[in-house]
């Protein structure tokens, strides 16, 4: 399958860069700079320098593909991109027939919001209000997009090993984990592009 990944620097995207070439996928990355991408990565992987939030630079780089895999985060927490990036991406992906489309959102964005922790809550509406105000509008644009998505909104992101069992569901269920590894989100995300159960639905996602 040919896909289009966004977000491939960051901490989920670069899993799924190595998950997507490890499966025998034909990936384009579209990136800024494309220094910040590890070598050991990149080889057969077609690199597109640009920005994701630019409508030409993104209909350049989705030209051709099967699906999209969407794992863009904002790094500066004043000045989130992702309802840019929903602009640009949208649009190019109608015109070029892509339907299909997998985006890493995060737990409390939206209606996930009611299964946080009042600390949880709390953190959400400071340190990240503008991010999730972002996230919140994107994932309403992706739902309007007439598209084949899929939403994934991932618990507290870690950095350990890929456990590869995971527990995907539409509410965060009490006593369930609080925690999901980034390899382990990246894995349910490619999946998505050979399952429809989360067709068009979002997934909170967590450790087993």
């Amino acid at each position: 399958m040919e896909l289009l990944l966004l977000g491939a620097t960051g901490g989920v995207g670069s899993h799924l860069l190595r998950q997507a070439l490890a499966a025998g996928h034909e990936v384009t990355v579209l990136v800024r700079d494309d220094a910040a991408l590890d070598d050991a990565d990149v080889d057969g992987v077609r690199v597109v320098v640009g920005d994701a939030t630019s409508a030409d630079d993104v209909a350049e780089a989705v030209v051709g593909q099967d699906a999209v895999l969407n794992a863009v985060g904002s790094r500066r927490v004043r000045h989130p991109v992702e309802v840019e990036v929903g602009e640009a991406l949208l649009p190019a992906m109608r015109a070029s027939g892509v339907r299909r489309l997998v985006v890493c959102s995060a737990f409390g964005v939206g209606d996930t919001e009611a299964d946080a922790s009042a600390l949880q809550k709390i953190f959400f509406h400071t340190v990240l209000g503008k991010v999730y105000e972002a996230k919140e509008a994107a994932d309403a644009q992706v739902r309007a997009s007439g598209l084949d998505w899929t939403l994934v909104y991932p618990t507290r992101l870690v950095d350990d090993p890929a456990t590869g069992d995971v527990v995907a569901s539409e509410h965060l269920a009490d006593g369930a984990s609080t925690q999901v590894t980034r390899a382990d989100v990246a894995r349910f995300m490619l999946a998505q592009l050979g399952d429809d159960t989360w067709l068009r639905r979002t997934a909170v996602l967590t450790g087993a």
